[in-house]
């Protein structure tokens, strides 16, 4: 499971929602509401040490958006602990 459908998962309390969720559907478009979505990019931020603006927000409308992201800047940000 990606790490983006892990923090789903871990945001809606059940593996169902993420699960039936294609690659490239749009998340606001799923039935996942605003709130959510900022607790969303809070648990991304939180979990992989990567910053999101408020600018990068704008582009992250899918899993696959949020997966390219963070594997772009996976090498340019520490993780939290130094990990």
């Amino acid at each position: 499971m990606s790490t983006i459908r892990e923090l789903l998962t871990e945001l809606t309390g059940t593996s169902e929602y993420a699960e039936k969720l294609g690659d490239d559907t749009d998340l606001a478009a799923s039935g996942i509401d605003s709130g959510d979505l900022v607790r969303l990019i809070l648990l991304v931020e939180q979990r992989t040490g990567v910053e999101i603006t408020a600018g990068d927000m704008e582009q992250l409308t899918t899993i696959a958006d949020y997966e390219r992201f963070l594997t772009d800047r996976a090498g340019s940000t520490p993780r939290p602990g130094g990990a």
